[in-house]
């Protein structure tokens, strides 16, 4: 760390992208970050780009030096393997590495998850009294019109990996045919009436059109925050079929600053902004070992659905996703045959 601190000294700024402050709690984190390293000058570019733009930046700027060049990226999982291909990023292993599971990180250190979240039942509680525990039960006649994707499955990933999730829990757990299983399940849950023909949001599961919506829980927990009891929300992770979705952080092969890259990058893996990730409601990459370790306070876990409940998530790889959407997008229209707008 001396040897880091005394380089980003020389270097004197860093650069991050695509980091909006309402996002995981990033704002505390970057307050926290200018208040321990005061001598760097942190750029912020373009909060709102996209993983596709993270990387663009990176290729337009090969050989900028200024604050245009990004020095690290925040991205989803699929970019981190395409951009370690293409030669875009360069490994480092930061000090709490060990404690990041092995699933989720490239072996050499080129790019490694940092937060999380699983896909959930976002339910109106004055409506839904009791309300569904697993994938099975929203089949049920009691929630009759009543469940929600955010989107069309053909366009929204989250909804797509909604289908897959559900093929999970009804294969058994076997990713393979969660794809086929998962369009099964909802030409059933269409078939029954219980599918809602439009797209499930905040707004509409207040007023009551969705009051079942099948969304990531760290939306359905800041959901719950913003409707602020008006309705009373609840969040169900399911008890089987339990799918992760993950961003990972990387250092751009032309950081004009890697010595603060690296200073960035222990930060984000300390206890401390994986904690402050946690209470934005992104599940830190390092959960497990920090609940195991009893560092999570338990106010902040009296927040959140149980621990345990994270325990079997899957975290698709990306094989397995890329075949999942080629079956779920080319299928839906065939064997479910809903629209969802």
């Amino acid at each position: 760390m001396a040897d880091l601190i005394a380089g980003a000294k020389q270097e004197g700024e860093l650069t991050i992208i695509a980091v909006p402050h309402d996002w995981c709690r990033y704002a505390d984190i970057i307050d926290s970050f200018k208040a321990k390293y005061p001598f760097l000058k942190l750029n912020e570019l373009d909060p709102d780009a996209g993983s596709g733009d993270e990387i663009e930046a990176i290729k337009a700027n090969k050989d900028n030096k200024g604050p245009q060049n990004p020095d690290v990226i925040d991205v989803g999982l699929s970019f981190g393997p395409s951009s370690k291909a293409e030669g875009l990023i360069q490994p480092y292993k930061v000090s709490t590495w060990d404690s990041i599971p092995e699933g989720q990180k490239d072996a050499e250190g080129y790019w490694y998850g940092n937060y999380y979240g699983v896909l959930s039942f976002e339910i109106n509680a004055d409506l839904v009294p009791n309300p569904p525990a697993d994938w099975p039960d929203l089949l049920k006649p009691e929630y009759a019109n009543m469940v929600a994707l955010d989107d069309d499955p053909r366009s929204s990933n989250m909804s797509m990996q909604s289908v897959f999730a559900s093929g999970l829990s009804a294969s058994g757990g076997d990713p393979d045919k969660a794809a086929e299983a998962g369009l099964s399940f909802f030409a059933e849950l269409n078939k029954s009436g219980n599918l809602v023909p439009a797209g499930g949001n905040a707004a509409t599961l207040a007023q009551g059109t969705t009051p079942i919506v099948l969304r990531w829980d760290y939306l359905a927990l800041g959901d719950r925050d913003t409707l602020n009891g008006n309705p009373p929300v609840t969040i169900v992770v399911p008890k089987t079929g339990i799918v992760a979705g993950v961003y990972v952080s990387a250092i751009n092969a032309y950081a004009p600053h890697p010595n603060a890259a690296k200073l960035w990058m222990e930060h984000l893996y300390s206890d401390e902004s994986q904690l402050k990730w946690l209470e934005g409601y992104c599940h830190p990459i390092r959960f497990a070992d920090l609940v195991k370790n009893n560092k999570v306070p338990q106010a902040l876990l009296d927040k959140l659905p149980p621990a345990e409940a994270y325990e079997k998530a899957l975290f698709p790889s990306l094989e397995v996703q890329g075949k999942a959407k080629e079956i779920i997008t080319g299928k839906w229209a065939e064997v479910v045959g809903a629209n969802i707008e």
